[in-house]
């Protein structure tokens, strides 16, 4: 069944509206890291990688995040823009996971610029400095790098690096998933598909 993404179908923004609830109330309950999620992409090949990273953003266009274009996981996402994220929240009513699946685009440059002018200093001096996931010969080195980039950039403001920037996960699926006793969980999936988006209960 072919999918389409449409940011405008009422039970897609029921799906992302009981995310962001979701969300919120992972905030006032005191999750440690409540953006934390789990990124899977996968290269050209089909092997498959996951990491934790942090979710900035999510609204009826999307799921934002932000990386290094020249990161392990930018190169894959070029060779392969399907990808896959996943919360869990434990301080909740109940345990919650949601799982989202999608393809992924790069955010617009002002987006970008915007969020980066918002970060910490010495987190947009690290962005320069770092070459991510490439090999590093010791601490030192990444440390002059950094002593580099403070240095070029005394006294003026530090601007967004060409190759830094974010990306944007359009899904056409959304699980919710809520843990019960027993093991009988409550699963409500979204899904896009050639009509538009479906939602329906699942067997846990």
């Amino acid at each position: 069944m072919s999918a389409t993404h449409n940011d405008s179908d009422p039970i897609y923004l029921e799906a992302v509206a009981q995310f962001r609830d979701l969300l919120d109330e992972a905030n006032t309950a005191g999750e440690p890291e409540p953006t934390a999620m789990t990124l899977a992409t996968s290269d050209a090949s089909g092997r498959i990688s996951a990491r934790i990273v942090l979710l900035k953003a999510v609204d009826e266009r999307g799921f934002v995040f932000y990386t290094n274009y020249e990161s392990a996981k930018a190169q894959q996402l070029a060779a392969h823009a399907n990808a896959a994220l996943c919360f869990l929240w434990k301080n909740l009513r109940h345990v919650v996971q949601v799982r989202v699946e999608g393809t992924v685009e790069k955010a617009d440059a002002g987006e970008a610029d915007a969020y980066f002018a918002s970060r910490p200093r010495a987190s947009r001096i690290g962005a320069w400095a770092s070459k991510q996931s490439q090999t590093l010969a010791d601490r030192a080195e990444l440390d002059a790098r950094v002593a580099e980039t403070e240095q070029r950039y005394a006294g003026v403001e530090v601007p967004r690096p060409p190759f830094w920037g974010g990306y944007r996960l359009k899904p056409d699926v959304i699980e919710l998933w809520f843990g019960q006793r027993a093991r009988l969980h409550d699963r409500v999936r979204y899904e896009a598909g050639a009509d538009g988006w479906t939602k329906q209960l699942l067997y846990p």
